[in-house]
């Protein structure tokens, strides 16, 4: 644990990216396999599961320190972490040593030798002795594992693990910064670790060690290739182009994902590398009578009638384990692919674009479903041909444009020059701010999160809850005003004098049955504080009803 927190900070002390590579270089050259596979687990965010929660090592606190619980909340208000308040205040609490045991783990075969005073290397602490939390029986047992624990670390070791215990462990490095940083200790290529790193794997040396094996080309049947992403047009830039040389696709607003078709399985990829196959059967029903060696990228969205429904159809399915005969029925599934990856088990992603849509052509061309068709190119002779078809995209569903070049191989993360997306302007409304809450983390003393209200005759009615687009200067005038005009309090939540009109923008919006106004929103944000509108200027419900034609 110790080496792992060294690092944790030395990431943390730093903006420069190339330190970072340095610091993580540094670890994986020195640590032992055991440490560095629980590592690259943890770094690259591959559990988020919550073993204790916060409320639980906050209570555990309480019962051991003299620290009153109304000070422990202000302490909190003021950094906006759980995890780091403790690990802060524990600095001045003299912590007692579990009754009946010297050490807070057994001592395992392999570190018999090592003296009582050693370090608890990051694999033990994961594998042997935070599971241990589990296994006990009573309250006070559980306490009294807790507490050892922070008797053995220092402030920052504690931190890190209550981090981890709460499942919120992050720091500040990139998945990418820290294959970077792998491929710089190992000499193994970051194109070919991101895609053994796709999707989940076991924290265990024998992963390790194929991992970073140069010629190791064995992969599991589900494993998906790394996701190559699009980047915001430069329309000033991009006017210079050949447009021969590129196609657009509709930007569809739905799950990106990779269908994939191997040993005679199908599994479904979302791009934030969950496996989201139970909860889309007809996508895995319609790989039935492809073949094996497929792996397809594309969409997929709730579809009916030649056109997308809105996203809050693809909501009804989200983390559910069984989807019903219902929701299939409501929320119907289609998937539209944009390009193929592997074919025939070959891995054809440095082909082409123009090629492999090519070659998803004929694939699509023999192994026909009804939910499933081919992205389809757009071809456009001028910058004024593009911005017109950009212009026609919520009339076809979409949320704007992914601009392609015909020679571009399928990359890894994203790449300047082969991909743009040019999406259309977000919908607006001006709003008036009726509710503010303390924001979390190093705004937790800021008031940031803002809810935003549209006029229904001579009443307000929440619609939209934002908490970006503000500069640091517009937030802390509005902090100070904010605390100077509340009239009422419900918890941590202030209700404020309804003077104040922000433009609300939107990438979407849907009837809705539980929100108040019978509307919700999508990716809310404010664009603007408009002081130069009164507050009974602002927009009406009814406005935003008559938004909803453009979306189902």
């Amino acid at each position: 644990m110790q080496r792992f927190t060294q690092l944790f900070q030395d990431i943390d002390a730093t903006t420069s990216t190339n330190e970072k590579v340095r610091s993580l270089q540094a670890y994986f050259q020195e640590a032992e396999s055991a440490d560095k596979v629980w590592a690259l687990y943890l770094l690259l965010g591959k559990t988020r599961r919550r073993i204790v929660t916060s409320r639980v090592l906050r209570d555990v606190f309480l019962q051991i320190s003299d620290i009153p619980e109304w000070l422990f909340k202000d302490c909190y208000a003021q950094v906006g972490d759980s995890a780091e308040v403790i690990a802060l205040l524990l600095r001045d609490v003299d912590l007692p040593v579990r009754r009946g045991a010297a050490c807070c783990a057994p001592t395992p075969s392999h570190v018999e030798n090592q003296p009582p005073s050693a370090p608890i290397p990051l694999h033990q602490w994961m594998e042997e002795v935070v599971p241990m939390y589990k296994a006990m029986e009573t309250d006070d047992e559980r306490r009294d594992l807790i507490v050892s624990w922070w008797a053995a670390l220092d402030n920052t070791e504690i931190f890190v693990l209550n981090k981890i215990l709460t499942g919120s462990f992050r720091v500040g490095a990139s998945a990418k910064l820290v294959i970077k940083g792998l491929a710089a200790a190992t000499g193994v290529s970051e194109a070919v670790l991101a895609h053994r790193l796709m999707g989940d794997f076991s924290p265990t040396v024998e992963f390790y060690t194929s991992l970073t094996n140069e010629e190791a080309t064995q992969n599991a049947p589900s494993q998906p290739y790394p996701f190559f992403l699009a980047t915001s047009l430069d329309e000033e830039k991009f006017q210079g182009e050949n447009f021969s040389r590129w196609r657009a696709e509709w930007k569809w607003d739905g799950i990106r994902a990779q269908v994939i078709k191997r040993a005679d399985q199908v599994f479904v990829w979302s791009r934030g590398e969950d496996l989201v196959t139970d909860q889309f059967p007809e996508v895995e029903a319609m790989m039935a009578t492809f073949p094996n060696g497929i792996v397809m990228d594309g969409e997929i969205l709730c579809w009916q009638d030649g056109m997308p429904l809105s996203f809050n159809h693809l909501q009804k399915r989200l983390g559910r384990k069984k989807v019903s005969k219902k929701v299939m029925d409501d929320s119907p599934v289609h998937f539209i692919a944009y390009d193929l990856l592997e074919y025939g088990g070959i891995d054809i992603r440095e082909k082409s674009w123009s090629d492999r849509t090519q070659s998803l052509s004929t694939l699509l061309a023999v192994h026909t479903a009804p939910n499933l068709h081919q992205s389809v190119p757009l071809e456009f002779q001028s910058f004024t041909e593009l911005a017109t078809l950009r212009q026609n995209s919520r009339q076809q569903g979409a949320e704007g444009l992914v601009v392609k070049a015909i020679d571009s191989p399928y990359l890894v993360g994203r790449k300047r020059g082969y991909w743009w997306k040019y999406k259309v302007e977000p919908m607006s409304l001006d709003a008036v701010l009726i509710y503010a809450q303390a924001g979390s983390g190093k705004r937790a003393n800021l008031f940031t999160d803002y809810t935003f209200a549209l006029w229904q005759g001579e009443t307000l009615v929440p619609f939209a809850k934002a908490y970006s687009g503000l500069d640091n200067a517009e937030i802390d005038a509005l902090d100070r005003w904010i605390r100077r005009h509340t009239t009422e309090r419900f918890g941590p939540v202030r209700s404020v004098e309804p003077i104040h009109v922000f433009e609300i923008g939107f990438e979407g919006i849907a009837a809705s049955t539980r929100h108040k106004s019978g509307i919700s929103v999508r990716f809310p944000r404010i664009l603007r504080w408009r002081k130069d509108k009164p507050a009974a200027e602002a927009d009406t419900l009814d406005s935003a009803k008559e938004l909803l034609s453009t979306f189902r």
